[in-house]
């Protein structure tokens, strides 16, 4: 038979009953393992390096940062290298370029000095030949007395040119001159040129030094084949001016 405490009042164990339940709790718990955990966590040895394994892995990341610092170093060196690279070759073309357009133009000058060298230049009426009557030479021949050009040594058919740059201003018939050529030169002057065989350029025509404009001949009033060459100061017959001194003037020596 139970004995029960007064209803709503609890008695408080025994001395020797509290210490034998602290006896059994503690011996519970060492049995257990769990008195090892609880017991002076404060004093709880901190768990080794090679236990957790967390140097090993912060190492690792160091290395890998380091390895990526490496590769992004050589990438940044290598883009630099071929910048510098393009760069240096854009430099190279635009040099090459501006060599070759300075060679065009120092070309194109020196093209545009020869044919002003060449336009300036005279040259003798017929090639090769000499002057077989002088300026001035006294004839009953001539209407004035003397003569008013000089004549080169030439057959039927030889080559005629313009002394040098000018324009035609006659070109036909010319009397005593036979088939003639007026010719107004770039300087003013007139050049003149007569008992032409044929004629090959018109009224008008613009000429260039050693331009062939006709053929010598024997039209006119003539003893024989020659030409008939004068420099005038204007194209009327009368305004001639000494023939050889006017070429040497222009560097034409005969």
């Amino acid at each position: 038979m139970a004995f029960m405490c007064a209803a709503g009042k609890h008695r408080r164990a025994s001395r020797m009953k509290r210490g034998t339940v602290r006896a059994a709790g503690v011996a519970a718990l060492t049995t257990t393992g769990v008195i090892g955990t609880l017991a002076a966590p404060a004093l709880a040895a901190e768990p080794a390096v090679e236990q957790t394994g967390l140097t090993p892995v912060i190492t690792i990341g160091d290395s890998i940062a380091d390895e990526i610092g490496v590769q992004a170093a050589a990438q940044q060196q290598a883009a630099d290298e071929a910048e510098a690279k393009k760069k240096a070759e854009v430099a190279a073309h635009m040099k090459a370029l501006a060599e070759v357009q300075q060679a065009r133009a120092a070309k194109a000058r020196a093209a545009r000095a020869e044919e002003r060298r060449r336009l300036n230049a005279y040259v003798a009426p017929i090639s090769g030949s000499y002057v077989s009557t002088g300026y001035q030479s006294s004839s009953s021949l001539w209407s004035s007395g003397s003569h008013t050009g000089i004549d080169f040594h030439a057959s039927t058919g030889t080559s005629v040119h313009a002394v040098g740059s000018g324009t035609v201003v006659e070109a036909g018939w010319g009397g005593a001159y036979g088939n003639q050529i007026v010719i107004r030169m770039n300087d003013g002057t007139y050049t003149q040129y007569g008992h032409l065989s044929s004629i090959g350029v018109s009224v008008g025509q613009s000429v260039t030094p050693g331009r062939q404009i006709g053929l010598s001949g024997a039209t006119g009033n003539v003893t024989g084949p020659h030409l008939h060459f004068e420099a005038r100061t204007s194209p009327e017959y009368g305004s001639d001016i000494d023939p050889v001194s006017y070429l040497h003037a222009h560097g034409v020596n005969v």
